[in-house]
């Protein structure tokens, strides 16, 4: 294409210049003829001025010669120094355009302007091409790291539409595709916000809201952000999944009032006993008997203080695990003994089964056996009286096993995936009537 362009103009340059010379030589022989009119009885006046006529039109040709060779040399030089290095530079970009190297040649000491040029330019573009890799590069491991992330992300631009959202936005926020503008999303999740509000009155707008969309609590977190001018740009909008920090936290505000309860229950029976005791006199039978409940209750809110102490220390891990070697089918039957009074006061039949040679057992015993009492206990409470018991202690391959069943009320299906939650009770009514909280759960 530029040799093309090279080629016109030079065309074009040789004719108007032939034309001009032509121009100027007719001009000039004219007006040799037209003074030559006059003098026709002048024969050597007339003579000499064909004379003159036949030196122009020689002159003429031999400067259109001249002038040939001029426009030759001056297309040659511009080929040379302006259109070579030019379509270097196009062939430079195409290579460039196609993801393809390029090759910057010296053409000896003596360059021209245009050379240098070319090979600040293929410096440039290498320059270019790399940073543009860099960024590309950059730009994949932000999309990868938001695609990947938990928590969702949405960027709006000032009129409110999206310019970017990750998968897990779309899916905390149950949102389709015809939801993309800022208040068509929000006004869907009943929230009341401005977008203008939160770019041009950060200081003054709640940047931070709690939503419920179906069964998930999510966090809101608005903030805008600025382009390189430092003007407001938009707003990014981030979206924490926190269902398990609400319900966390629930279970928790029902812990306190169950244990609330728990030790509200023995104080008012021991209050009740001892004041009808200082108030009135009793024979020894009747005595003892009041003593006996008090006594009873006592030793229960000892047992529920014991357990939060236990539970305190493990959430300070304080906690310190004594391992050792011990036959786990030993200890398994002295838990079963330590029970053997709540066990005959529901009349259960209880067996304990050790299946295969255990061998030695290295753990903390403590906090094994803390688990078996709490497992045998629980069989006890919630098998009606004269219940059957079965403890089976094992070992298959390196693992080593208790296995307990009862014919009891048993626990749910839908319930079977909690029961290892913090402070997870199934049925908080029948649960309280035993006395239970829900606190050997977690730190057994």
């Amino acid at each position: 294409m530029i040799k093309s362009i090279q080629t016109k103009i030079i065309l074009i340059f040789f004719i108007l210049g032939i034309a001009l010379i032509s121009a100027l030589s007719f001009f000039h022989i004219i007006m040799l003829e037209q003074i030559a009119k006059p003098l026709v009885d002048v024969q050597e006046t007339h003579s000499l001025i064909e004379t003159q006529i036949a030196q122009t039109k020689v002159i003429t040709v031999i400067t259109i010669g001249i002038f040939a060779i001029i426009t030759l040399l001056v297309g040659y030089f511009v080929s040379k120094s302006v259109v070579k290095p030019i379509n270097t530079l196009i062939q430079n970009a195409e290579k460039i355009a196609k993801g393809e190297e390029i090759d910057i040649k010296e053409t000896g000491n003596k360059k021209t302007q245009i050379d240098e040029l070319v090979n600040a330019f293929s410096l440039m573009t290498k320059e270019l091409k790399q940073n543009l890799n860099e960024m590309g590069k950059q730009k994949k491991q932000i999309e990868t790291i938001l695609l990947h992330m938990t928590d969702g992300i949405i960027a709006f631009d000032m009129q409110g539409e999206i310019i970017h959202i990750n998968p897990a936005a779309i899916k905390l926020l149950n949102l389709s595709e015809q939801d993309k503008n800022f208040d068509e999303i929000f006004s869907k999740l009943h929230l009341d916000i401005n977008l203008e509000k939160i770019v041009y009155l950060e200081n003054w707008t709640t940047s931070e809201q709690r939503i419920n969309v179906g069964e998930k609590y999510v966090n809101l977190l608005f903030a805008p952000f600025k382009d390189e001018n430092d003007k407001p740009a938009g707003v990014i909008v981030v979206i924490q999944d926190i269902t398990e920090h609400v319900k966390l936290d629930n279970m928790r505000k029902e812990f306190v009032a169950d244990v609330s309860h728990e030790l509200k229950t023995p104080i008012t029976s021991i209050m009740g006993y001892a004041d009808t005791l200082l108030e009135s006199e009793y024979d020894k039978e009747m005595q003892t008997k009041f003593l006996e409940v008090i006594s009873s209750e006592a030793r229960r809110m000892a047992k529920l203080v014991t357990d939060l102490l236990i539970l305190s220390r493990y959430d300070n891990k304080k906690i310190t695990k004594e391992e050792s070697e011990f036959d786990l089918g030993d200890l398994t039957k002295k838990c079963i003994e330590r029970l053997r009074f709540e066990i005959e006061k529901k009349s259960h039949n209880v067996e304990c089964f050790v299946t295969a040679n255990v061998p030695p057992v290295h753990a903390d015993k403590y906090g094994i056996e803390r688990v078996i009492l709490n497992i045998i206990s629980n069989a006890i409470k919630y098998t009606k009286e004269n219940g059957i018991i079965k403890v089976y202690v094992g070992f298959v391959y390196n693992d080593a096993y208790i296995k307990v069943i009862d014919n009891g009320i048993g626990i749910p299906e839908s319930d079977l995936s909690r029961i290892f939650e913090r402070f997870y009770r199934v049925d908080k009514a029948r649960t309280r009537e035993m006395g239970g909280t829900g606190l050997r759960t977690f730190y057994s």
